[in-house]
């Protein structure tokens, strides 16, 4: 038996590394990279000496330490005796859920009574857990439920065994996720009404509903028994809240008790208490009240805690922040616009007057300059039996800067075949002018018609029968084609240079250059422009940052000159808010939004349509413009948008108050009633650029009447000869490609010469791009239907 020898790789073997799957779930690389931090090298000045291992190591723990502290001060603010109570919100997501029978039963669970209204906002001390929770019972009303999420640090969701989600539901629900994502505890309510062999199934069904909100949630809570309560409320405690950006660069508040001090007949101050949190409070900066707009703070002072009520020393309030004079915030909102420092550059009405004169001698200038005969007739240098109307169709040497491209290669490959063997005329060696009295022979000069009197042209009453069938054709396409829908006609009974006269042509639009300041409306010296916005941007975030009011501290805002109005919409059993502003972000600039249009709403969305943006923390009643989401040009222009696309991002562009981060945006269509608006798109904030020029195409069309090559008479673009020399200088385009300009005109209906680069069909369309800068209309307005305190009007299910 002979020996078996196994087969051995060669030295040129690949050999890869094999997958090991234990390391690839989430969780486990999450337990392997905790507490680590990239580490970054320390560099020196000099950049000689290179930063050794025990360095590099002490760098990193100190990186460690300092996200360890950031952390633990952040879970800090919720533990203790004095610590502050999370928030979380109880939102009903069925008509048949009750609200208070889950707050009973999570009070229940740990021996307390439930509050004996239910319907404000009580804080239970769980010892047990070491925490406080602060449970908002929310009413069935739309503006309460996004206030109340906007503050929130978990969040309790009913739901129901029997009944599905309603709309109201569903429109929270997406409201929630778009304005900012916190932690959510689902609870299912009339589990026992349900057989106890269909009770699998319909958790099922609840977690795969709550999967398509929430993907990452699994679990799903009853409140039975004490112990699903207590569980609830273990599960609570024990989670961290989810950041979120934007509301964490603010401080904001939701107050526990307000109080109003009049000081005059319409106004006083509003004494508003409650927990600090987010960045520190700063009496410097403003703070916005819903529905009623930025006030300034008087003085910001401490409030005893409510678990301190029971000692027998009471705490004295002590002022924790006042406004330094000259650095605080003004309320001033916008710039007051200097009339007389606008360019005075108006024409006068000679000036308009010579400015007309000069177009209508503008068509004479062509005339002038071509040959004309002793009779005073203009001729033309053409080959022999060549008729008068063949001779209008020659083109100039002047136009043959539209060739093609074959006849450039022939052109060339002619030069190559004949560089090497050039042979001169035999006439031009021993001087001999035969050749050019041949030339002579060959060429005569006939008189060419006069352009008032084309003969081609239509008597008045057949040019209107075919003007008219022609606009019935276009009305069918118009219905039928959307490539071009941009695409107007120009109106007969009013001349184009007077209908169109804000418009330009562009010969490029993504490099042509365009002056972002050229005839600037007067509402760009209302509002204010950031040198740098970046720049500001990061210095105003870094200088919130440090205050004297820490999170977590229990405080009073004396907010003053406030409206008795804004007392009066204080109520225990709504939520009420108060966010503190960053510097500059009650100035009014020009704002631009990254908005994606939502795929349910499938109406047609117009520009300057009025909508409610929610933006952040605030609310306005705006009417956007729309334009093209493009970053490929030089000049800054970007198309505008009549209707809002559906699928992919635009960009919407409203008058309003400089807004700093990522803050998340929503555009509703208002409703009759408060609680049922229709979400239409969502997005982010991107910028104040007030440079960002949106442009409104318009194109012109006419339809060729006659074609000889690449020579061609056009019809129904203008009506007059002197709209064709207003608008001659710019270039035209066919639906086939074809690029051309206008050559002269011809008549007096409007008909036109136009050379092209190639030849065109009669199927064809010529069009004219022109563009015009648009802006926003200045009617943004603080958005007040959050005052209505209806609920929802949905059927109630009445149970015996």
């Amino acid at each position: 038996m002979g020996s078996e020898q196994r087969h051995r790789a060669g030295r040129l073997h690949q050999s890869n590394k094999p997958f090991k799957s234990r390391h690839a779930s989430k969780s486990s690389l999450k337990e392997k990279s905790k507490g680590k931090v990239n580490r970054t090298a320390i560099r020196r000045t000099g950049g000689v000496k290179i930063v050794g291992k025990t360095d590099r190591r002490h760098a990193a723990k100190l990186e460690q330490q300092k996200k360890r502290e950031e952390m633990t001060r952040i879970h800090r603010i919720f533990e203790g005796r004095h610590g502050a109570p999370k928030i979380v919100p109880v939102l009903s997501l069925c008509p048949d859920t009750d609200v208070h029978v889950a707050i009973a039963s999570l009070y229940r669970s740990i021996g307390q009574e439930p509050p004996t209204n239910p319907y404000e906002s009580s804080v239970l001390n769980v010892e047990r857990f070491k925490q406080k929770l602060q449970f908002v019972p929310l009413r069935r009303n739309f503006v309460d439920v996004m206030d109340a999420f906007k503050v929130a640090d978990m969040a309790i969701l009913l739901l129901s065994a029997e009944v599905e989600v309603d709309q109201f539901g569903i429109n929270c629900l997406l409201g929630i996720l778009n304005q900012g994502l916190v932690s959510v505890t689902p609870v299912v309510q009339h589990m026992d009404k349900i057989a106890p062999k269909m009770q699998v199934s319909v958790k099922k069904s609840l977690v795969a509903f709550n999967q398509q909100f929430f993907p990452s949630e699994e679990h799903l809570f009853t409140l039975d028994t004490e112990a699903d309560s207590t569980g609830v409320l273990r599960y609570i405690t024990s989670q961290r809240p989810k950041p979120l950006a934007w509301r964490d660069l603010h401080p904001y508040m939701l107050a526990d008790d307000v109080q109003y001090v009049p000081s005059d007949q319409d106004v006083g101050t509003l004494k508003v208490t409650g927990f600090a949190r987010g960045n520190p409070f700063n009496a410097n900066r403003l703070v916005h009240l819903q529905s009623f707009g930025d006030f300034q703070i008087e003085q910001i002072t401490t409030a005893p805690n409510d678990s301190n009520k029971s000692n027998d020393m009471e705490e004295d309030e002590q002022v924790a922040d006042k406004p330094v004079p000259g650095e605080q915030d003004d309320l001033v909102a916008e710039n007051e616009p200097d009339f007389m420092e606008n360019e005075q550059t108006w024409p006068t009405e000679e000036e308009l007057a010579a400015g007309e004169e000069q177009m209508r001698l503008m068509g004479r200038e062509m005339d002038e300059d071509m040959p004309r005969n002793n009779n005073g007739k203009v001729t033309k240098r053409v080959p022999k039996g060549t008729s008068a109307y063949q001779a209008a169709w020659i083109v100039d040497s002047e136009d043959e800067d539209y060739s093609e491209d074959e006849d450039e290669d022939d052109d060339m490959e002619m030069t190559l075949d004949n560089g090497d063997d050039h042979v001169e005329p035999a006439d031009l060696i021993f001087g001999n002018n035969n050749n050019e009295n041949d030339i002579d022979e060959e060429y005569e000069e006939i008189e060419l018609e006069e352009k008032g009197g084309y003969k081609d042209e239509l008597d008045p009453e057949e040019e209107r029968r075919q003007f008219e069938e022609y606009m019935a054709t276009r009305q069918k396409e118009f219905n039928e084609n959307t490539e071009f829908p941009d695409e107007i006609d120009t109106p007969i009974n009013l001349p184009a240079r007077e209908r169109f006269q804000r418009y330009r042509g562009l010969q490029s639009f993504r490099t042509s250059p365009w002056d972002p300041y050229e005839n600037l409306p007067i509402d760009y010296a209302r509002i204010f422009q950031f040198e740098n916005f970046k720049r500001t941007k990061a210095r105003v975030v870094t200088q919130a940052i440090v205050g004297n009011v820490k999170p977590g501290t229990r405080i009073t805002l004396w907010i003053k000159n406030v409206p008795k109005e804004a007392y009066g919409a204080y109520n225990k059993q709504r939520p009420y808010i108060v966010f503190g502003l960053l510097q500059y972000e009650h100035k009014m600039s020009l704002l631009n939004f990254q908005i994606q249009r939502d795929n349910a709403y499938e109406e047609p969305v117009k520009s300057k349509d009025p909508m409610v943006l929610h933006v952040g923390f605030r609310r306005y009643s705006v009417r956007p413009i729309y334009s093209q989401n493009s970053n490929k040009g030089t000049n800054h222009v970007h198309k505008f948008e009549r209707f809002l696309p559906m699928g992919g991002s635009s960009i919407a562009t409203v008058y309003g108050p400089v807004v700093f981060g990522k803050v998340p945006c929503m555009f509703y269509k208002e409703t009759d009633n408060v609680n049922e608006p229709i979400l239409v798109s969502t997005g982010t904030f991107m910028n104040t650029d007030v440079k960002r020029i949106v442009a409104k195409r318009i194109v012109l069309s006419g339809h060729p009447f006659k074609i000889h090559k690449r020579s061609a008479v056009i019809r129904y673009m203008f009506f007059n000869p002197e709209d064709i020399n207003y608008f001659k200088p710019i270039q035209l385009t066919t639906k086939y490609g074809r690029v051309g300009h206008i050559r002269e005109s011809l008549g007096t209906h409007g008909y036109m010469k136009c050379i092209f680069d190639g030849s065109i069909t009669q199927q064809d369309t010529i069009l004219m791009n022109l563009y015009k800068r648009v802006y926003p209309k200045w009617n943004t307005e603080l958005w007040k239907g959050a005052l209505d305190s209806s609920e929802y009007s949905s059927d109630k299910i009445v149970t015996d």
